[in-house]
């Protein structure tokens, strides 16, 4: 039974009790009110001479008036029962239209939405929650294909090297040598790389990152970062320093932390030119928590490219491929984890040159 049949019945049934009550009561007050016209004199009745046609006369007045009573009852029952199901129609014809949007969403059509935005009533809210999910299955349906296109785009490359590499070494064009053979294995551990950082990044953002937290001194923790880069950035001629201005310490998982921080100063190294510095440090954030940063001197980020900086493959440099190893999900991973940890992840250009990644994370 449809909820407009049960509102019309539920309507029709008050008016029908309604009715039933005027009914029953109406020939008990009429009589009792002819019964005191005639006690009082006010109306003629039997107990006062008048006479038989007078009582007659009051019986058949009363008898008229009880009857007209009720066809008004019945006639009001009849009216409010037919407005009953007008009113059942009117409310739930709203519902029917966010039916036939929930049908259109469940068939594929994302684009649907309730139409009820604009009421100021309960339905009205019902509608805005409705469009809201809506909105978000439609952008989880972009992020899906956008990111199946990624993944499609960036195992393309290693693939078609690895062919042609190979294809070449069995044609004969290429000798069967370790250099082409580290060709092949260099594209192999690239396209792993691609999928053991998808797989941390969707177990991230799917909260199922395993994470083992403990009590990390974020001294002690940048410092092993840097410790990490030191080597490859005098190699290029850039020095990484560590700052931090007093003991602070975490509840975090600390390789993953250092795992997100790492990859900050891998990009930091990317775009420092040589003779810079990379600087690593820590403060109390300005609400509760921990303040991680990592500063290079490079030529910074355009202004187009900030809003994307962490979404998966985003290169902001599009002239950079992937020939140096990089999955491309750096950033990606780096937001993931902060996320993970229930921190935020943000970059902005520095003043005097250079950019800027925060870590907020919170306090221990």
């Amino acid at each position: 039974m449809t909820l407009r049949v049960r509102l019309a019945i539920t309507f029709a049934f008050v008016a029908i009790a309604t009715a039933a009550a005027v009914a029953i009561a109406t020939p008990v007050v009429v009589g009792r009110g002819f019964a005191q016209l005639e006690a009082t004199g006010e109306l003629p009745g039997r107990g006062q001479g008048a006479g038989p046609m007078a009582g007659m006369h009051a019986a058949q007045v009363q008898s008229d008036t009880v009857m007209t009573l009720v066809l008004v009852a019945i006639g009001a029952a009849v009216v409010a029962t037919i407005l009953g199901f007008v009113a059942a129609g009117i409310l739930t014809r709203p519902l029917g239209r966010l039916a036939h949007a929930a049908g259109r969403i469940a068939n594929g059509d994302l684009t649907a939405r309730s139409g009820l935005a604009h009421r100021a009533d309960e339905l009205g809210a019902l509608g805005r929650t409705f469009d809201g999910m809506a909105d978000e299955l439609q952008q989880a349906e972009r992020t899906r294909r956008r990111l199946f296109q990624d993944v499609a785009h960036e195992l393309k490359t290693p693939l078609a090297v690895i062919d042609a590499t190979g294809s070449a070494m069995l044609d004969g064009v290429y000798p069967h040598d370790d250099r082409h053979i580290a060709t092949i294995r260099d594209q192999a551990r690239l396209m792993s790389r691609i999928v053991d950082d998808l797989r941390t990044v969707s177990l991230a953002e799917s909260g199922d990152l395993a994470l083992n937290p403990s009590r990390v001194d974020v001294a002690k923790l940048l410092a092993d970062v840097a410790d990490a880069f030191r080597a490859r950035a005098e190699a290029v001629g850039v020095q990484v320093a560590v700052g931090v201005e007093m003991p602070i310490t975490l509840q975090a998982d600390a390789d993953r932390l250092r795992q997100a921080l790492g990859a900050l100063v891998d990009n930091a190294l990317r775009v420092a030119p040589p003779g810079s510095m990379i600087e690593l440090g820590a403060r109390p954030g300005s609400a509760s928590g921990v303040e991680l940063t990592i500063r290079d001197h490079g030529p910074g980020i355009a202004p187009e490219d900030l809003p994307h900086l962490f979404d998966r493959f985003y290169q902001a440099d599009a002239a950079r491929d992937r020939s140096s190893g990089t999955s491309g999900l750096g950033l990606a991973i780096v937001r993931a984890i902060a996320r993970a940890h229930g921190g935020t992840v943000s970059a902005e250009n520095a003043e005097g040159g250079g950019a800027r990644f925060r870590i907020l994370m919170p306090a221990a």
